[in-house]
Protein backbone atom coordinates (compact mmCIF):
# COMPACT_ATOMS: atom_id res chain seq x y z
CA UNK A 1 0.00 0.00 0.00
CA UNK A 2 0.86 3.66 -0.23
CA UNK A 3 0.11 5.16 3.18
CA UNK A 4 -0.15 8.82 4.16
CA UNK A 5 0.34 9.68 7.84
CA UNK A 6 -0.24 13.27 8.94
CA UNK A 7 1.33 14.38 12.20
CA UNK A 8 3.95 11.72 11.53
CA UNK A 9 6.41 13.08 14.11
CA UNK A 10 3.81 12.80 16.88
CA UNK A 11 2.84 9.96 19.16
CA UNK A 12 0.21 8.14 17.09
CA UNK A 13 1.58 9.28 13.74
CA UNK A 14 5.06 7.94 14.44
CA UNK A 15 3.61 4.65 15.70
CA UNK A 16 1.68 4.37 12.42
CA UNK A 17 4.81 5.13 10.38
CA UNK A 18 6.81 2.42 12.13
CA UNK A 19 4.01 -0.14 11.91
CA UNK A 20 3.28 0.30 8.19
CA UNK A 21 6.97 0.57 7.30
CA UNK A 22 7.64 -2.75 9.04
CA UNK A 23 4.78 -4.27 7.08
CA UNK A 24 6.59 -3.27 3.89
CA UNK A 25 4.34 -0.41 2.77
CA UNK A 26 5.56 2.91 1.35
CA UNK A 27 4.80 5.58 3.96
CA UNK A 28 4.68 9.32 3.33
CA UNK A 29 4.75 11.32 6.57
CA UNK A 30 3.49 14.91 6.65
CA UNK A 31 4.65 16.97 9.62
CA UNK A 32 6.01 20.53 9.80
CA UNK A 33 6.78 20.38 13.56
CA UNK A 34 4.02 22.79 14.54
CA UNK A 35 4.07 21.22 18.00
CA UNK A 36 7.17 23.36 18.63
CA UNK A 37 5.12 26.42 17.59
CA UNK A 38 2.31 25.45 19.94
CA UNK A 39 4.40 24.46 22.98
CA UNK A 40 7.92 25.82 22.46
CA UNK A 41 11.15 23.79 22.64
CA UNK A 42 9.58 21.16 24.95
CA UNK A 43 7.11 20.26 22.22
CA UNK A 44 9.71 19.96 19.45
CA UNK A 45 9.37 16.60 17.68
CA UNK A 46 12.57 16.73 15.61
CA UNK A 47 14.05 13.98 17.79
CA UNK A 48 11.23 11.67 16.76
CA UNK A 49 11.71 12.46 13.07
CA UNK A 50 15.39 11.51 13.38
CA UNK A 51 14.35 8.27 15.11
CA UNK A 52 11.96 7.45 12.27
CA UNK A 53 14.55 8.12 9.58
CA UNK A 54 17.06 5.90 11.40
CA UNK A 55 14.64 3.02 11.90
CA UNK A 56 12.57 2.80 8.70
CA UNK A 57 13.13 1.57 5.17
CA UNK A 58 10.23 2.95 3.12
CA UNK A 59 9.47 6.21 4.96
CA UNK A 60 9.43 9.54 3.13
CA UNK A 61 9.04 12.76 5.11
CA UNK A 62 7.35 15.91 3.78
CA UNK A 63 7.32 19.16 5.74
CA UNK A 64 3.88 20.32 4.60
CA UNK A 65 1.36 22.45 6.49
CA UNK A 66 -2.05 20.77 6.22
CA UNK A 67 -3.63 24.23 6.01
CA UNK A 68 -1.89 24.65 2.62
CA UNK A 69 -4.58 23.21 0.36
CA UNK A 70 -2.59 23.40 -2.87
CA UNK A 71 0.39 21.58 -1.39
CA UNK A 72 -1.94 18.88 -0.03
CA UNK A 73 -3.68 18.52 -3.39
CA UNK A 74 -0.32 18.35 -5.18
CA UNK A 75 0.81 15.61 -2.79
CA UNK A 76 -2.32 13.57 -3.45
CA UNK A 77 -2.00 14.00 -7.22
CA UNK A 78 1.53 12.60 -7.04
CA UNK A 79 0.58 9.70 -4.75
CA UNK A 80 -2.47 7.44 -5.19
CA UNK A 81 -2.82 6.69 -1.47
CA UNK A 82 -4.58 3.54 -0.28
CA UNK A 83 -4.73 4.61 3.37
CA UNK A 84 -4.73 8.00 5.07
CA UNK A 85 -4.08 8.13 8.81
CA UNK A 86 -4.86 11.70 9.87
CA UNK A 87 -3.29 12.51 13.25
CA UNK A 88 -2.07 16.09 12.70
CA UNK A 89 -3.72 18.56 15.08
CA UNK A 90 -3.37 21.36 17.56
CA UNK A 91 -3.92 19.00 20.52
CA UNK A 92 -4.32 21.16 23.64
CA UNK A 93 -7.62 22.55 24.90
CA UNK A 94 -5.70 24.93 27.21
CA UNK A 95 -3.57 26.33 24.39
CA UNK A 96 -6.44 26.84 21.95
CA UNK A 97 -7.81 29.92 23.72
CA UNK A 98 -4.49 31.69 23.10
CA UNK A 99 -4.45 30.83 19.37
CA UNK A 100 -8.11 30.38 18.34
CA UNK A 101 -7.66 31.08 14.62
CA UNK A 102 -4.60 28.86 14.28
CA UNK A 103 -6.31 26.13 16.30
CA UNK A 104 -9.39 26.14 14.04
CA UNK A 105 -7.39 26.33 10.83
CA UNK A 106 -5.23 23.34 11.75
CA UNK A 107 -7.95 21.17 13.27
CA UNK A 108 -10.98 21.94 11.10
CA UNK A 109 -9.72 23.44 7.82
CA UNK A 110 -6.74 21.07 7.63
CA UNK A 111 -9.08 18.09 8.01
CA UNK A 112 -11.41 19.31 5.25
CA UNK A 113 -8.41 19.82 2.95
CA UNK A 114 -7.35 16.21 3.47
CA UNK A 115 -10.86 14.78 3.09
CA UNK A 116 -11.48 16.71 -0.11
CA UNK A 117 -8.10 15.69 -1.53
CA UNK A 118 -9.01 12.08 -0.77
CA UNK A 119 -12.41 12.46 -2.45
CA UNK A 120 -10.91 14.00 -5.57
CA UNK A 121 -7.80 11.87 -6.03
CA UNK A 122 -8.25 8.53 -4.22
CA UNK A 123 -11.92 8.12 -3.23
CA UNK A 124 -11.54 4.38 -2.59
CA UNK A 125 -8.88 4.92 0.08
CA UNK A 126 -9.56 4.25 3.75
CA UNK A 127 -9.43 7.47 5.78
CA UNK A 128 -8.73 7.28 9.53
CA UNK A 129 -9.57 10.48 11.42
CA UNK A 130 -8.06 10.82 14.89
CA UNK A 131 -10.68 12.73 16.85
CA UNK A 132 -10.94 13.27 20.61
CA UNK A 133 -13.28 12.72 23.54
CA UNK A 134 -13.31 16.52 23.91
CA UNK A 135 -16.04 16.54 21.22
CA UNK A 136 -18.37 15.67 24.12
CA UNK A 137 -17.39 18.88 25.91
CA UNK A 138 -18.20 18.77 29.60
CA UNK A 139 -21.39 16.73 29.05
CA UNK A 140 -19.71 13.65 30.62
CA UNK A 141 -19.53 15.63 33.88
CA UNK A 142 -23.32 15.32 34.11
CA UNK A 143 -23.02 11.59 34.77
CA UNK A 144 -23.55 11.05 38.53
CA UNK A 145 -20.27 10.46 40.36
CA UNK A 146 -19.10 9.21 43.72
CA UNK A 147 -15.93 10.39 45.42
CA UNK A 148 -13.53 7.70 46.62
CA UNK A 149 -10.26 8.01 48.53
CA UNK A 150 -8.12 8.66 45.45
CA UNK A 151 -10.50 8.90 42.51
CA UNK A 152 -13.93 9.86 41.29
CA UNK A 153 -16.02 7.09 39.76
CA UNK A 154 -19.44 6.57 38.24
CA UNK A 155 -22.23 6.23 40.78
CA UNK A 156 -24.63 4.08 38.74
CA UNK A 157 -23.89 0.47 37.71
CA UNK A 158 -25.16 1.15 34.17
CA UNK A 159 -22.36 3.72 33.71
CA UNK A 160 -19.61 1.33 34.82
CA UNK A 161 -18.14 0.88 31.31
CA UNK A 162 -17.92 4.63 30.80
CA UNK A 163 -18.99 7.16 28.19
CA UNK A 164 -20.53 5.80 24.98
CA UNK A 165 -20.76 7.32 21.51
CA UNK A 166 -24.34 8.27 22.37
CA UNK A 167 -23.15 11.12 24.60
CA UNK A 168 -24.28 14.42 23.10
CA UNK A 169 -21.73 16.72 21.48
CA UNK A 170 -23.58 20.06 21.63
CA UNK A 171 -25.10 22.39 24.22
CA UNK A 172 -22.11 22.07 26.52
CA UNK A 173 -18.74 23.72 27.15
CA UNK A 174 -15.95 22.28 24.99
CA UNK A 175 -12.98 24.65 25.08
CA UNK A 176 -12.11 26.10 21.67
CA UNK A 177 -9.99 23.02 20.96
CA UNK A 178 -12.98 20.79 21.58
CA UNK A 179 -15.09 22.94 19.25
CA UNK A 180 -12.56 22.85 16.39
CA UNK A 181 -12.14 19.09 16.78
CA UNK A 182 -15.93 18.67 16.84
CA UNK A 183 -16.14 20.53 13.53
CA UNK A 184 -13.53 18.17 12.06
CA UNK A 185 -15.24 15.12 13.56
CA UNK A 186 -18.64 15.99 12.07
CA UNK A 187 -17.29 16.88 8.62
CA UNK A 188 -15.35 13.59 8.57
CA UNK A 189 -18.59 11.74 9.37
CA UNK A 190 -20.28 13.65 6.56
CA UNK A 191 -17.68 12.68 3.95
CA UNK A 192 -18.19 9.08 5.02
CA UNK A 193 -21.98 9.13 5.04
CA UNK A 194 -22.74 11.63 2.25
CA UNK A 195 -20.09 10.53 -0.25
CA UNK A 196 -19.92 6.89 0.88
CA UNK A 197 -16.21 7.17 1.58
CA UNK A 198 -14.41 4.74 3.89
CA UNK A 199 -13.95 7.26 6.71
CA UNK A 200 -13.62 6.14 10.32
CA UNK A 201 -13.64 8.55 13.25
CA UNK A 202 -11.84 7.59 16.46
CA UNK A 203 -12.53 9.68 19.56
CA UNK A 204 -9.40 9.23 21.60
CA UNK A 205 -9.16 9.20 25.37
CA UNK A 206 -5.63 9.64 26.73
CA UNK A 207 -3.37 8.31 23.99
CA UNK A 208 0.10 7.62 25.27
CA UNK A 209 3.36 5.75 24.85
CA UNK A 210 7.14 6.22 24.88
CA UNK A 211 7.17 8.37 21.71
CA UNK A 212 5.02 11.10 23.26
CA UNK A 213 6.54 14.59 23.55
CA UNK A 214 4.49 15.36 26.65
CA UNK A 215 4.11 18.95 27.90
CA UNK A 216 2.10 20.45 30.75
CA UNK A 217 -0.77 21.42 28.47
CA UNK A 218 -0.98 18.06 26.71
CA UNK A 219 0.16 14.51 27.39
CA UNK A 220 -0.98 13.36 30.84
CA UNK A 221 1.15 10.29 31.61
CA UNK A 222 4.11 11.28 29.43
CA UNK A 223 4.41 14.67 31.10
CA UNK A 224 3.85 13.23 34.58
CA UNK A 225 6.72 10.76 34.07
CA UNK A 226 8.91 13.50 32.57
CA UNK A 227 8.44 15.55 35.75
CA UNK A 228 9.12 12.51 37.96
CA UNK A 229 12.33 11.61 36.12
CA UNK A 230 13.66 15.17 35.88
CA UNK A 231 12.83 16.07 39.47
CA UNK A 232 10.43 18.87 38.55
CA UNK A 233 7.14 19.89 40.15
CA UNK A 234 3.82 18.67 38.77
CA UNK A 235 0.76 20.95 38.92
CA UNK A 236 -2.61 19.38 39.69
CA UNK A 237 -5.46 21.54 38.38
CA UNK A 238 -8.57 21.12 40.53
CA UNK A 239 -10.81 18.17 41.44
CA UNK A 240 -8.43 17.21 44.31
CA UNK A 241 -6.25 15.27 41.89
CA UNK A 242 -8.97 12.61 41.76
CA UNK A 243 -9.89 13.24 38.10
CA UNK A 244 -9.79 10.00 36.10
CA UNK A 245 -8.59 9.25 32.56
CA UNK A 246 -8.40 6.01 30.64
CA UNK A 247 -5.11 5.49 28.85
CA UNK A 248 -4.34 3.54 25.69
CA UNK A 249 -0.92 2.70 24.28
CA UNK A 250 -0.19 3.96 20.77
CA UNK A 251 0.31 0.34 19.61
CA UNK A 252 -3.27 -0.56 20.52
CA UNK A 253 -4.49 2.58 18.74
CA UNK A 254 -2.83 1.47 15.50
CA UNK A 255 -4.33 -2.01 15.87
CA UNK A 256 -7.78 -0.38 16.10
CA UNK A 257 -7.03 1.53 12.88
CA UNK A 258 -5.97 -1.72 11.24
CA UNK A 259 -9.19 -3.44 12.30
CA UNK A 260 -11.16 -0.64 10.63
CA UNK A 261 -8.98 -0.69 7.50
CA UNK A 262 -9.68 -4.38 7.01
CA UNK A 263 -13.43 -3.89 7.44
CA UNK A 264 -14.30 -0.19 6.94
CA UNK A 265 -17.69 1.15 7.95
CA UNK A 266 -18.22 4.58 6.27
CA UNK A 267 -18.79 7.48 8.64
CA UNK A 268 -18.75 5.39 11.82
CA UNK A 269 -17.60 6.87 15.13
CA UNK A 270 -15.74 4.93 17.81
CA UNK A 271 -14.61 5.83 21.30
CA UNK A 272 -11.00 4.74 21.67
CA UNK A 273 -9.25 4.66 25.01
CA UNK A 274 -7.94 2.25 27.58
CA UNK A 275 -11.39 1.55 28.99
CA UNK A 276 -12.16 0.66 32.59
CA UNK A 277 -9.09 -1.60 32.93
CA UNK A 278 -6.66 1.20 32.03
CA UNK A 279 -8.32 4.03 33.93
CA UNK A 280 -6.34 5.93 36.55
CA UNK A 281 -6.59 9.16 38.55
CA UNK A 282 -3.73 11.62 38.98
CA UNK A 283 -3.27 10.59 42.62
CA UNK A 284 -3.23 6.91 41.63
CA UNK A 285 -0.74 7.69 38.86
CA UNK A 286 1.53 9.40 41.41
CA UNK A 287 1.48 6.24 43.55
CA UNK A 288 2.22 3.93 40.63
CA UNK A 289 5.01 6.10 39.19
CA UNK A 290 6.59 6.45 42.63
CA UNK A 291 6.59 2.67 43.04
CA UNK A 292 8.15 2.16 39.60
CA UNK A 293 10.82 4.89 39.90
CA UNK A 294 11.49 4.77 43.67
CA UNK A 295 11.20 8.56 43.62
CA UNK A 296 8.69 10.72 45.46
CA UNK A 297 6.55 12.93 43.22
CA UNK A 298 6.87 16.64 43.90
CA UNK A 299 3.54 18.29 43.17
CA UNK A 300 1.45 21.34 43.98
CA UNK A 301 -2.28 21.87 43.90
CA UNK A 302 -4.03 24.61 41.90
CA UNK A 303 -7.63 25.07 42.97
CA UNK A 304 -8.90 26.19 39.56
CA UNK A 305 -9.68 23.27 37.26
CA UNK A 306 -9.10 23.54 33.53
CA UNK A 307 -12.09 24.93 31.59
CA UNK A 308 -14.20 22.19 30.02
CA UNK A 309 -12.14 19.48 31.73
CA UNK A 310 -13.61 16.06 32.47
CA UNK A 311 -13.86 14.98 36.09
CA UNK A 312 -14.09 11.29 35.30
CA UNK A 313 -13.75 10.02 31.77
CA UNK A 314 -13.60 6.35 30.85
CA UNK A 315 -14.15 5.32 27.23
CA UNK A 316 -16.90 2.75 26.74
CA UNK A 317 -15.28 0.40 24.21
CA UNK A 318 -18.39 -1.75 23.67
CA UNK A 319 -19.09 -0.52 20.13
CA UNK A 320 -15.48 -0.90 19.02
CA UNK A 321 -15.30 -4.42 20.42
CA UNK A 322 -18.65 -5.44 18.92
CA UNK A 323 -17.72 -4.20 15.42
CA UNK A 324 -14.17 -5.57 15.62
CA UNK A 325 -14.15 -8.51 18.08
CA UNK A 326 -10.56 -9.37 17.16
CA UNK A 327 -9.38 -6.08 18.70
CA UNK A 328 -8.67 -5.43 22.38
CA UNK A 329 -6.33 -3.72 24.84
CA UNK A 330 -2.98 -5.53 25.02
CA UNK A 331 -0.88 -3.18 27.17
CA UNK A 332 -1.85 -2.43 30.78
CA UNK A 333 -1.39 0.89 32.55
CA UNK A 334 1.66 -0.54 34.33
CA UNK A 335 3.15 -1.75 31.02
CA UNK A 336 2.61 1.71 29.55
CA UNK A 337 4.24 3.54 32.46
CA UNK A 338 7.25 1.22 32.51
CA UNK A 339 7.87 1.92 28.81
CA UNK A 340 7.51 5.68 29.26
CA UNK A 341 9.85 5.69 32.27
CA UNK A 342 12.59 3.93 30.29
CA UNK A 343 12.15 6.31 27.34
CA UNK A 344 12.12 9.43 29.53
CA UNK A 345 15.24 8.35 31.39
CA UNK A 346 17.05 7.86 28.07
CA UNK A 347 15.97 11.31 26.86
CA UNK A 348 16.88 12.91 30.20
CA UNK A 349 20.39 11.43 30.07
CA UNK A 350 20.87 12.66 26.49
CA UNK A 351 19.67 16.15 27.48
Amino acid sequence: MRVLVTGSNGLIGSEAVVYYDREGHHVVGVDNNMRATFFGPQGDTTWNLHRLKDNTRYFEHRSIDIRDRQSIFDLFQENPFDLIVHCAAQPSHDKACQIPLLDFEVNALGTVNLLEATRQFCPEAVFIHMSTNKVYGDAPNEVPLIEKEKRYDYAKPEDFNGISEGCRIDQCLHSLFGASKTAADVVAQEYGRYFGMKVGIFRGGCLTGPSHSGVELHGFLSYLVKVAVSGGTYKVFGYKGKQVRDNIHSYDVIQAFEAFRRNPKPGEVYNLGGGRENSISILEAFDLVESLTNRKMDWVYVEQNRIGDHICYISDLSKMKSHFPEWGITLSIKDILQEIIVAQKEQYVKA
